[in-house]
């Protein structure tokens, strides 16, 4: 009777400067080499950065070894590589963190910082500046805000206990509270619930309120208001992506700074300086781990509306 071939052992390799490398899986055909196949599935990388990339030891393969310049193509082998991005862009602010235990980080992201890596961001992304700045390589987020947003978001140290805390989001157990800058509106019976149905809009970075079951809402309270401009609590009670800013658009009330709502501005057009009035101020938890209450407040404050009109023109 034939022995069966053991099956390889997948060791994931640690991250590099707080980012864990990608992975993929080889498809079915032919390919006169590893190379080759990488420039053709990554074609917009070129064959010269897979080249560097291979001598550099940045590809390996599921035992975490790293692959020659001059190896061949194997279907359905496993790959991890690590990305590098030319001339990412550099914060023009600092993450600080708020709080950190043996279970918890809470930090305090500026605008403009994304937190996971996407797109032209790996290194210069929230999540990987504190997995570097603070040697926690297993630190993941708990939940996302947008790239624009600014303020609080927490992340789990121990991978073991990350299911217990995501449970708190996916349960909606978590109290989360924005502020909001937008244009007063005295007509509209304050505070108000607003609930919708959000899904994708005709360009896929929007969302759009449409016909059907509810599967967003958010308590909209004014704080302040001058000079036709007016400071929200918003409280969303759901976690739709751009919930808050598809709610105030579709009140005719677009944050102030946003580039996605109501007209979707070309990348590369936005102004540092005129940044989404947009920041999570709160949250609030029963820690599952501890059975702590927790409660956190973010130290980034929005524009002062008297400034608006200096800033961002009438």
């Amino acid at each position: 009777m034939s022995r069966k071939h053991p099956r390889q052992l997948l060791v994931r390799p640690p991250a590099r400067d707080g980012v864990a490398p990608s992975s993929l899986t080889t498809p079915p055909g032919h390919w006169p080499s590893l190379l080759a196949f990488l420039s053709e599935r990554f074609a917009h990388v070129g064959m010269e950065a897979w080249r560097e990339r291979l001598r550099a030891g940045d590809v390996l393969d599921a035992a975490g070894q790293p692959l020659s310049l001059d190896a061949l193509f194997t279907p359905n082998q496993r790959l991890f590589y690590y990305r590098e991005v030319a001339a990412e862009p550099e914060p023009r602010e600092r993450e600080v963190v708020l709080f950190q235990d043996a279970h918890l980080v809470v930090a305090d992201k500026p605008h403009s910082m994304p937190v996971t890596p996407s797109g032209k961001y790996v290194r210069q992304t929230l999540l990987a500046r504190l997995r570097a700045r603070l040697n926690l390589p297993e630190l993941s987020p708990l939940h996302r805000i947008d790239l624009d947003t600014a303020g609080l978001v927490l992340f789990s140290v121990n991978p073991a206990e990350r299911n217990a805390y995501q449970a708190l989001f996916r349960d909606r157990t978590v109290h989360k509270t924005y502020e909001a800058i937008a244009r007063w509106d005295p007509t509209l019976p304050w505070p108000l619930r607003r609930e919708s149905r959000l899904e994708v809009g005709a360009h896929f970075m929007q969302q759009a309120e449409v016909a059907g079951e509810v599967n967003a809402i958010t308590t909209i309270t004014p704080i302040e208001h001058a000079h036709g401009w007016a400071r929200y609590r918003l409280e969303p009670l759901s976690g739709q992506r751009h919930q808050l800013r598809a709610h105030m658009a579709a009140l005719g009330l677009p944050l102030l700074g946003d580039g996605i709502y109501p007209v979707l501005t070309p990348e590369g057009h936005s102004d540092p300086d005129k940044p989404l009035q947009l920041l999570a101020r709160e949250i609030a938890i029963d820690d599952p781990v501890t059975g702590e209450a927790r409660h956190f407040t973010s130290q980034r404050r929005l524009l002062d509306l008297a400034d608006i009109a200096g800033i961002f023109g009438r």
